[in-house]
C-alpha cells in the first residue's frame, strides 16, 4: 500500500542567507510542507502505537516549523553543514521524515517506524545510507559533539535542534561555554514548550530560563513564538547571518493544536490512537484513518514453564513498596528524601509523589546533581536518599557514585530499564552495563547491587534492605515478569520467603550442571530447564539476586558440577558472567564454563532484542546441548 498522507504535496524549499523575509509564494508553501510533514508524523507514530511499539510524537512535531526553515537554508548555502543535529532523541520521527523528503528511503519506510530490523529506531544511530548522520538519545552529549564537528571546518555552519529538557543537563552548560570562548559557527533551535515527562519545568524548577542561562554563558539569544512563521523566519537567518554560537529559543505549547495531548507531558510519548484518529480526521487524511482503524495486529501471549499466566512490572512495584515502607515511618521527611529525574512513572516513583509528596523532589533531567543530592542528603546514620532513573544513564553516574562513597553516602538507586528487553529505543538507552557500579576498593565495601527475578522478590529484597547503610542499587526491566513457581506450582517469592543479602538461591537441582541467573532471564532460563529436562536433559538453575557478592557455599555446589552457564541481559565484557568463572577459577573449580549476554547493538522492535542476541529461550537451550 502507498503511503497514505501524500508526500508528494511537500515542496522542497530553498532560501539565500541574504534574505530577510519570506514571499508570499514561499510562506503558503511553507504553511503547506508543514501540514504534510506533521500529517504524516502523526499518522506513522499512531501506527506504531497500533503495533505497540511506542512512538514519541510530540516532539518532532513540534519543531517541523523551524527544522523546513532551517532545511530551506541548508539547500540554499553550501556553508551550512546539511544535518538535522538533534540533542533529543525522541524527536527521531523528524529524522526519519526528512530521510524519505530528501531521496534516502521510499515513503513506506515510514510504515516500519520502531519495527525490528528496519533501521527506524527509537533514537537516531548514525547511518549514512539512511539519511541518518549521527547519533543520539542521551540527553545533553549532542552539543559537545557538534563543538567537534564545528572545530573541524570553522567555515562551516552547524546546526542543533536542543529542547528545554535537554538543556537542563549540565554537559550543556560545559559545551555552551565552550562554543563561546572557541566562537564556534553552532546555532541552536531550541523548543522551549515547557513540558518534560513529568510535568512542566515552569512550576517544579522555579529559575529555569534558557533565555538568561544562555545568554549568561554568553550566547546571541534570541526568543519568540515558534508558530509564529514570519519572526521565525527572521530569527532563523539571523542567526545564520551572525558570527559564533546563537540560541534561537521558539516558545510553543507541546504539541500545539493537537486536541487531548496539546500543552501536556503525555504529549512527549506516542499520541494515542483514537486521538491521531480525530486529529487526522479534522485534517481529511482519511486514509490515513482508515488504516489506522483498520491495521490488525496479532499480539500472542507466551507462557513460560515454571511461571505464572500472570504478570507484574517490578518497575512500578517499586514505588508502591517505597510508599508501604514510608508509611510505617513517623515524620519520614526527616529521613528520607526521594529524588526524580524526570523518570518517575517509568521507575515507580510517581507513587511516592502521590502518597508522601513531603519526602518528593521532582528535579529534572539532571542524573548527577541529583544521585548527589540523595548522596548529601544521605550522608549521615539514619538518613538515606532514594533516587531513580533509567539503566542505561548508571554509565553517567560513575564519578558521583564514588564521592557517595567515600561521603558514607546512605542512597538506595532504582534503576530500571535494565537490559534490552522491550527496548525499541535500541542501543543507546541499552542497560548494559549496571556492574559498573560495583566500582569500589574491595577492603570494607559495602555496595550492593540487586535484581530481583519478579515483583514479589522485589517486594522482599526492599522490605530487607529499605534501612541498610550504604549504596544499594536495585535493577528492574522495562517489561513485566511472571512470578516464578516451585515444582509444586506454588510462587516461590509468595508467603514464607525471605530474603537474605548475598544468598544465592536454588530454582531447581541438576545433576548435569547449572545455570546461573538472575532478573528477567530467571524465567526464561526456567523455562529452558524445564524443556530440557523434558528431553531428558537435568540441569539445575540457581537465581543470584545479589549480583556483587560471592555466595561460597552456593559456588561450592556449582563449581563441583558438570558444567556452568551464566545466562544475563547484561554485557557480556562487564556483567556477571565476566566475573563469575574468574571466581570458579580461584576456588580451583573447573567445570565447563559459558555465558550469555548481550554482545550485539540492537535493531530495535520489542520481544525481538533478546531473540537477536540468542539469550531466549531457544538460544539458552541451543547453548546448553553445545556444551553438553
Amino acid at each position: 500500500m502507498d503511503f497514505p498522507i501524500d508526500l508528494k504535496e511537500y515542496t522542497p524549499l530553498k532560501f539565500d542567507l541574504g534574505q530577510t523575509e519570506m514571499t508570499d509564494e514561499q510562506r503558503q508553501t511553507l504553511k503547506k510542507n508543514i501540514d504534510v510533514v506533521r500529517d504524516g508524523l502523526v499518522f506513522f507514530t499512531a501506527l506504531a502505537n497500533v503495533k505497540s511499539l511506542g512512538g514519541h510524537t510530540g516532539g518532532a512535531f513540534d519543531i517541523v516549523p523551524e527544522l523546513l526553515i532551517v532545511d530551506g537554508f541548508m539547500k540554499g548555502s553550501d556553508s551550512i553543514v546539511p544535518v538535522y543535529y538533534d540533542e533529543a532523541g525522541h524527536r527521531v520521527a523528524i529524522q526519519y521524515m526528512m530521510s524519505v523528503l530528501n531521496g534516502y528511503n521510499d515513503a513506506e519506510a515510514l510504515f516500519h517506524y520502531r519495527e525490528f530490523g528496519k533501521g527506524f529506531y527509537g533514537h537516531p544511530e548514525r547511518d549514512e545510507r539512511d539519511g541518518i548522520f549521527f547519533s543520539s538519545g542521551r540527553l545533553g552529549h549532542m552539543w559537545s559533539h557538534v563543538n567537534g564537528v564545528a572545530e573541524f571546518d570553522r567555515d562551516k555552519t552547524l546546526v542543533m535542534f536542543g529542547s528545554d529538557g535537554s538543556q537542563m543537563e549540565g554537559d550543556d552548560a560545559e559545551a555552551a561555554r565552550y562554543a563561546v570562548a572557541r566562537n564556534l559557527n553552532v546555532k541552536l533551535f531550541i523548543d522551549d514548550n515547557n513540558v518534560t515527562i513529568a510535568g512542566h519545568p515552569s512550576e517544579y524548577m522555579k529559575g529555569y530560563d534558557l533565555n538568561k542561562t544562555l545568554s549568561g554563558h554568553g550566547l546571541t539569544v534570541s526568543e519568540g513564538d515558534g508558530e509564529e512563521l514570519d519572526g521565525l523566519f527572521a530569527r532563523i537567518q539571523q542567526a545564520f547571518t551572525q558570527s559564533g554560537p546563537v540560541a534561537v529559543i521558539n516558545k510553543r505549547p507541546m504539541a500545539v493544536g493537537v486536541k487531548g495531548i496539546h500543552g501536556l507531558p503525555k504529549g512527549h510519548d506516542v499520541i494515542p490512537v483514537d486521538m491521531a484518529v480525530e486529529y487526522l480526521t479534522a485534517r481529511g487524511q482519511n486514509e490515513a484513518v482508515s488504516y489506522l482503524q483498520n491495521f490488525k495486529t496479532e499480539k500472542t501471549k507466551r507462557s513460560y514453564l515454571g511461571s505464572s499466566p500472570e504478570t507484574a512490572k517490578s518497575r512500578d512495584e517499586f514505588g508502591k513498596i517505597v510508599c508501604g515502607l514510608l508509611d510505617e515511618m513517623k515524620e519520614p521527611e526527616k529521613r528520607v528524601l526521594v529524588v526524580d529525574s524526570d523518570l518517575e512513572g517509568s521507575c515507580g516513583l510517581h507513587h511516592i509523589r502521590k502518597n508522601h509528596p513531603e519526602v518528593y523532589v521532582s528535579a529534572g533531567i539532571m542524573e548527577r546533581n541529583n544521585y548527589s543530592v540523595a548522596a548529601g542528603f544521605g550522608s549521615e546514620a539514619g538518613r538515606q536518599g532514594i533516587f531513580g532513573t533509567f539503566s542505561a544513564f548508571l554509565e553517567m553516574l560513575i564519578s558521583e557514585i564514588t564521592m557517595a562513597r567515600l561521603n558514607r553516602a546512605n542512597v538506595l538507586a532504582h534503576f530500571s530499564h535494565a537490559g534490552v528487553d522491550e527496548m525499541a529505543d535500541n542501543t543507546c538507552h541499552f542497560g548494559i552495563n549496571n556492574f559498573f557500579a560495583d566500582n569500589a576498593l574491595a577492603e570494607d565495601d559495602n555496595t550492593r547491587l540487586y535484581f530481583p527475578a519478579d515483583a514479589l522478590q522485589m517486594k522482599a529484597i526492599l522490605q530487607r534492605i529499605f534501612h541498610d547503610m550504604g549504596l544499594r542499587f536495585v535493577f528492574s526491566t522495562r517489561s513485566a515478569t511472571p512470578f516464578l513457581l516451585s515444582e509444586s506450582g506454588e510462587k516461590i517469592y509468595g508467603e514464607g520467603y525471605s530474603f537474605e543479602p548475598g544468598e544465592d538461591e536454588i530454582i531447581r537441582e541438576g545433576k548435569d550442571g547449572y545455570i546461573v541467573t538472575y532478573g528477567e532471564m530467571t524465567y526464561r532460563c526456567l523455562d529452558a530447564i524445564e524443556q530440557l529436562k523434558a528431553e531428558g536433559i537435568e540441569v539445575g538453575l540457581i537465581n543470584k539476586p545479589t549480583l556483587n557478592v560471592v555466595d561460597e557455599e552456593m559456588i561450592a555446589k556449582v563449581g563441583a558440577s558438570p558444567l556452568v552457564l551464566v545466562v544475563e541481559s547484561q554485557n557480556t565484557k562487564t556483567g556477571l558472567g565476566s566475573r563469575y568463572g574468574s571466581w570458579l577459577l580461584e576456588r580451583g573449580f573447573a567445570p565447563k564454563y559459558s555465558l550469555l549476554g548481550t554482545s550485539r547493538p540492537g535493531q530495535g522492535g520489542i520481544s525481538e532484542q533478546l531473540d537477536f542476541q540468542g539469550i531466549d529461550v531457544d538460544g539458552i537451550k541451543a547453548k546448553i546441548k553445545a556444551m553438553l
